[in-house]
């Protein structure tokens, strides 16, 4: 029997995260977390203040550290953009049992920035709500993986089916 995979994502705001998220979580079964959605679950109008995001990430870890303890892969899908938050949930992961892949989806700052601050539509039925300060606040902080993580690197700009399922196969 396999071990279960944990899918950890860094990448941009707009960097087409979710949208490979997606993908993986259909031709895997993988059970997908998407954090913007549970956030607007638990909180019908977002702050997405400090006390906010803790509560919010401690239901997810907690729910990921649960399925992967049943045998589910998980893809877990936000900005795990800290090396940090990486690695703590690959030490959970590896106690579950499970193994850990990060997916570094790059696309050009200047692409993801038009997709997040300057498209406001919904994304899969969430509002997008960015400002130019707070993208670029977190594209600041992004911390690139090191030697000692497992990655993948899929280009957010030509994101399809068959590429992702090559990569993730490969």
């Amino acid at each position: 029997m396999s071990r279960p995979i944990l899918y950890l994502f860094i990448g941009y705001p707009g960097a087409g995260k979710t949208t490979v998220a997606t993908i993986i979580a259909e031709v895997t079964g993988a059970t997908h977390l998407w954090a913007d959605a549970e956030r607007h679950k638990l909180f019908p109008k977002p702050s997405h203040s400090l006390a906010e995001s803790n509560q919010l990430y401690k239901q997810l870890n907690k729910a990921a550290e649960y399925l992967l303890k049943q045998g589910r892969s998980v893809v877990f899908d936000t900005n795990f953009n800290f090396y940090a938050d990486r690695q703590m949930l690959r030490q959970a992961a590896a106690q579950q049992g499970a193994d850990t892949i990060i997916i570094w989806v790059t696309t050009p700052p200047e692409v993801a920035k038009r997709r997040s601050v300057f498209n406001h539509q919904s994304r899969n039925g969430y509002p997008m709500n960015m400002s130019e300060e707070r993208f670029d606040a977190i594209a600041a902080k992004l911390q690139p993986p090191r030697e000692n993580e497992k990655i993948i690197k899929i280009s957010g700009p030509k994101l399809d089916k068959p590429t992702v399922l090559a990569l993730i196969k490969g």
